[in-house]
């Protein structure tokens, strides 16, 4: 799971903007501001059906995490949370 969904940054966030692109997601904010430090991105190769591949993007551990509980679903309200 991505720390940033519970993070006061995520909205503003380069990393978490990044992980975003990487799966294809709409971005919280085309230009984010904020560089957080130390960001951890543990990246998963899944076996997919029919013999396909993916890839799972997630902030694991970052020394610039402010807990927020929430915060995404604030921002995106009626949206499924990634998780």
């Amino acid at each position: 799971m991505c720390i940033c969904v519970d993070c006061r940054w995520v909205d503003r966030c380069q990393a978490y903007h990044a992980v975003e692109r990487q799966h294809g997601a709409p971005h919280l904010t085309p230009h984010p501001d904020f560089r957080p430090v130390e960001p951890r991105i543990h990246v998963q190769v899944l076996d997919l059906a029919a013999g396909g591949v993916g890839v799972e993007w997630d902030v694991r551990a970052c020394a610039s995490f402010a807990p927020d509980p929430g915060r995404w679903q604030r921002l995106r309200p009626g949206e499924a949370c990634p998780r």
